[in-house]
């Protein structure tokens, strides 16, 4: 019999695999940043020196590189077209301060050139918040209510979020590829130092499909209990 509330709710069974990969992910590239922004890189260059660089043979000098609090805020601002960059990383010379830089102007690059996957990204960033924050509440008030539309929109909102988990993905990535091959062919980073800078990359990328595992195992679940109230 199932007790969402007062007992054991089996659906919870589908998020373990998920949470496991999701703390792994988490440790992962929080120790291999660890690891390699303590690795000065040969060329002495920092983040925002290698931003800057890329920036410009891009053609993007109008795209300023600010520094942001925190650690890991690292982002590109396709609205404000700003590229911000951590403490740890602004002013380091280390390896993974410049594989993340590089990684942060793929995205700046991507917007230049219109890059699709990023143009949807953007698209369903209203309604993939939307759905982050209220589609599970929706749902859950409509399994209790016995209120079958309510459980619709509630899924239907959370679909969203997840697409856009999806989507993110070959974001990701290939503002990942694009880093490795600016840091190559620029000569920014030496060949020994790429598959370390490569590294940093790879367990962040490891954070984004471990979320958007975490977000199709919550979806499949409340597919199941909706059909376990029909």
């Amino acid at each position: 019999m199932y007790y969402p509330v007062y007992g054991f709710d089996s659906t919870m069974l589908i998020l373990i695999p998920a949470i496991i990969i999701a703390m792994y992910a988490q440790n992962k590239v929080r120790s291999t940043y660890a690891q390699y922004s303590r690795v000065a890189n040969r060329s002495g260059m920092t983040g925002s020196d290698a931003a800057r660089l890329i920036l410009d043979r891009a053609g993007l000098y109008e795209v300023p590189v600010e520094q942001v609090a925190g650690d890991l805020t690292d982002h590109y601002d396709p609205r404000s077209k700003k590229l911000r960059l951590s403490q740890g990383v602004y002013s380091s010379r280390s390896i993974a301060a410049l594989g993340i830089a590089a990684h942060e102007v793929g995205h700046a690059i991507q917007d230049q050139q219109e890059y699709l996957p990023m143009k949807i990204r953007g698209a369903l960033v209203p309604v993939a918040s939307i759905g982050g924050n209220f589609g599970f509440g929706i749902f859950i008030l409509g399994l209790f209510l016995s209120i079958p539309v309510f459980q619709t929109i509630g899924i239907v909102l959370f679909s969203a979020t997840v697409f856009f988990q999806l989507v993110t993905l070959p974001v990701e990535f290939n503002a990942s590829s694009r880093a490795m091959a600016v840091l190559e062919g620029y000569s920014i980073l030496d060949s020994d130092e790429l598959g370390k800078a490569r590294q940093v990359l790879n367990a962040a990328a490891l954070t984004y499909i471990a979320a958007a595992l975490s977000g199709i195992a919550n979806l499949a679940r409340l597919l199941i209990l909706r059909n376990r109230r029909r």
